[in-house]
């Protein structure tokens, strides 16, 4: 129980000196986060990027109070140290972890109860672009939206982290998945990782194209009329992201008349207890698709830390399809 002996007093992690673009971001040292009674203390091997990171580098997504102020809301790497009353991690354990900050760093704390074993057949650093898409898809998509089989769905940002695995979560079930893209290329790559539509936003109206009975949605005000034009009768809109603003009218005859719904949801607010639950899920229902080939990891490409505003700005530009890891410790 506790920390180590031999472990160092300072660690490494990104600081930001103010909010601003990827030049803010420094690799620099700060003490060692000391896990709280519950938690288990994880040397970082890996992170992904989110575009979450992107607005808390901005200074437009504050952490939780309480939590670290380091950016980063996954990781994988192994087990440091173990916290007062936690059981089932011992010290060593290969781990990655859903975060509600600190993943940009050699050392995290984290509850245990949002830790969860590598999947069968993913290496370590792979594993660290899981938990943040994972949980998102599962809680949203499965937990909230309950898609069944034989339903549509329509994933907007069909190439992104989430879309990447969503498409796959979707067809996993026997479902019928149907995404937006930026380009006619990635629109493409989203086919041929086995969504049926894919559809070029800047080319095509999605509303005239296809309906559907749950929509996952990263766009939030932008398409709100549009995505309720999409569904179809008892559809779900699961709202999970704002880019395209927040403010829009929304017109509840229209809502009514289809007997549909629309849920905003946000992963990192919610207690400890709920994310656990849902990383619970992960693990008894997407960690074996994973291990039968269903699905998989989207890694675009596979960074150090010390690129981060590299990869901030890759993210930023559009051009990346799936996830960006950065490798700290591995």
């Amino acid at each position: 129980m506790g920390r180590p002996r031999d472990t160092v007093v300072h660690m490494r992690a990104i600081t930001i000196s103010e909010p601003g673009g990827p030049e803010v971001m420094r690799w620099t040292e700060v003490p060692d986060p000391e896990p709280a009674a519950g938690e288990v203390l994880v040397r970082v091997a890996a992170t992904a990027v989110n575009r979450a990171d992107l607005l808390q580098r901005k200074g437009f997504y504050p952490p939780p109070p309480g939590t670290s102020e380091v950016i980063g809301l996954e990781c994988s790497g192994t087990v440091a140290a173990v916290g007062e009353g936690v059981t089932g991690w011992r010290v060593g354990d290969a781990v990655c972890a859903l975060l509600a900050g600190g993943g940009y760093a050699e050392l995290v704390a984290v509850p245990a109860p949002q830790l969860m074993p590598i999947p069968e057949g993913i290496e370590l650093v792979t594993a660290a672009g899981l938990p943040e898409v994972s949980c998102t898809v599962w809680s949203n998509v499965m937990r909230t939206a309950r898609l069944t089989a034989g339903e549509t769905l329509l994933v907007h940002g069909g190439a992104s982290g989430i879309g990447t695995h969503a498409i796959q979560i979707g067809k996993a079930i026997g479902a019928r998945v149907a995404i937006t893209a930026g380009s006619t290329e990635r629109a493409i790559q989203c086919g041929e990782l086995g969504a049926d539509v894919a559809l070029n936003y800047r080319e095509v109206e999605f509303e005239k194209e296809v309906t559907a009975d749950v929509i996952l949605d990263n766009m939030g005000a932008k398409y709100l009329a549009r995505n309720v034009e999409a569904l179809n009768r008892g559809g779900r809109l699961v709202v999970i992201g704002m880019q395209g603003g927040v403010k829009a009218e929304l017109n509840l005859g229209a809502l009514l008349a289809k007997n549909a719904s629309v849920t905003a949801t946000s992963l990192r607010y919610r207690p400890v207890a709920e994310k656990g639950e849902i990383c619970a899920d992960v693990v008894a229902n997407v960690w074996p698709l994973i291990a039968e080939g269903k699905v998989r990891p989207v890694v675009h490409e596979v960074l150090p830390i010390e690129r981060v505003g590299d990869a901030h700005r890759m993210l930023d530009e559009g051009g990346v399809f799936g996830k960006l890891v950065l490798t700290v410790g591995a």
